[in-house]
């Protein structure tokens, strides 16, 4: 949970306990005080009522924390009217001495991605958690539309149109009729070999990356075929690996052509 007020720490970890969750990662606003509470105070009646947990503490040197303000453009919350951004981040660093002084981990990130960043307290904290990618195959119409999600989109109208075949018109590319159409055609056949090819080397790059979720969107011209089956045929062929979790969705088989 981000940027909780230090005064709700207490009972949201304490609602936690009640409901069954053993891990929680907060991150506190030092900032609040007044009506919304002191850090300090949170982690010490923490402690009091025996509530175990470690303190990471984040720092980069001050060229790195500059050069990052530049790209995001934000305003650093310490800093005030007449003053430069050197300055607020030394306000920002006095202000935090005691908290960094009681920290169980420092990590200093001046060389790290947020990518890499995300890695290593993963392969710190989430310990036998599982961390397979979720893979999610949208079948879909050009006609209706590309996925607003899609990390990757494949095009196979290329392939023959079983809209056009009298018997095969009404059914979906999950029938095994159409299946049986489909299969025996080289290009068929090629582009399943490539596109497997493709996603066993794209799969660990976004893994290794810390991508949580891959959604690879496969559209012909309506959605009711040729993406259909190939959307399957990919998720038959990549169902059983234990580094991901595979899940597939018609979008448009229903909707009207």
């Amino acid at each position: 949970m981000d940027n909780l007020p230090p005064r709700l720490a207490n009972e949201v970890v304490a609602l936690c306990e009640r409901t069954g969750i053993a891990r929680l990662a907060l991150t506190l606003d030092v900032r609040s005080g007044g009506a919304f509470g002191d850090v300090q105070a949170a982690l010490a009646e923490l402690r009091e009522r025996g509530f175990v947990f470690e303190l990471l503490y984040l720092e980069a040197r001050d060229d790195v924390i500059i050069r990052r303000y530049s790209e995001t453009r934000r305003r650093h919350p310490c800093e005030r009217v007449g003053q430069n951004l050197t300055e607020a981040i030394a306000a920002d660093r006095r202000e935090l001495v005691p908290l960094r002084a009681q920290a169980d981990h420092v990590w200093d990130t001046s060389q790290l991605t947020q990518s890499s960043l995300k890695s290593r307290v993963i392969d710190f904290f989430a310990e036998n958690e599982n961390d397979a990618l979720s893979v999610r195959l949208v079948a879909f119409g050009f006609k209706h539309g590309i996925p607003l999600d899609a990390d990757l989109v494949f095009d196979v109208r290329f392939l023959p149109n079983p809209n056009y075949v009298p018997e095969l018109k009404a059914l979906t590319g999950a029938d095994e009729r159409v299946a049986a159409y489909l299969a025996p055609f080289p290009a068929t056949i090629a582009f399943l070999e490539h596109i497997r090819s493709f996603l066993d080397f794209l799969i660990p790059q976004f893994a290794h990356e810390g991508k949580s979720r891959l959604t690879i969107a496969v559209g012909c011209t309506g959605g009711r075929h040729r993406s259909v089956y190939i959307a399957e045929e990919l998720a038959r062929g990549l169902r059983g690996r234990k580094d991901i979790e595979v899940s597939v969705e018609h979008r448009d088989t229903t909707t009207p052509s």
